[in-house]
């Protein structure tokens, strides 16, 4: 079964985004793993506003993979594009079963935060920069309940960056 893989930059003191949305402070003088995590992948599950900035973009950020868009105003796919709507567990589930590589957790947030809930996360990848952004968009929001995590590695970097790889356990 193929995984979902949340892999995504945080600040020590737990954001994913500045107060505006800005990224700007993610180091990337280095490629810190990105080019071996991409070889792992050939999915990325991303809600709208992620999306949306892929769409800004000049080219695909990442070509050859397929999108899952998880909205529920975007209405037209294009090709690699798909909508998820509706039942959001199950049709993750299902994806989940295809035949393929893992599936990139891009973002947002909200979307992960969902996502752990429900028990779909597979994996954290989490590259902690060396620095406190003091206000933004927090990685973490309130759970039901706690989740356990199983430390898999833990990679360091001269620049002080340090990613943490988490195995999500399951629910019981």
């Amino acid at each position: 079964m193929r995984k979902i893989v949340l892999n995504l930059a945080v600040s020590l003191d737990g954001f994913i985004a500045g107060e505006n949305g800005e990224y700007d402070w993610c180091f990337i003088d280095l490629d810190y793993g990105m080019t071996e995590f991409l070889q792992q992948i050939d999915a990325i599950l991303l809600g709208r506003k992620s999306y949306e900035v892929f769409l800004a973009a000049e080219a695909d950020p990442y070509p050859g993979t397929t999108k899952y868009v998880v909205s529920n105003t975007l209405k037209t796919e294009s090709e690699g594009v798909v909508i998820l709507n509706g039942n959001l567990e199950a049709q993750i589930k299902e994806i989940k079963q295809l035949e393929g590589k893992d599936i990139y957790l891009f973002g947002g947030a909200d979307l992960t935060n969902s996502l752990l809930e429900i028990g779909l996360v597979d994996e954290l990848q989490l590259s902690v920069h060396p620095l406190l952004l003091g206000k933004g968009k927090p990685l973490f929001q309130s759970f039901d309940e706690r989740r356990k995590l199983s430390l898999l590695e833990v990679k360091e970097y001269p620049t002080g960056l340090v990613q943490l790889f988490y195995q999500v356990e399951s629910r019981r």
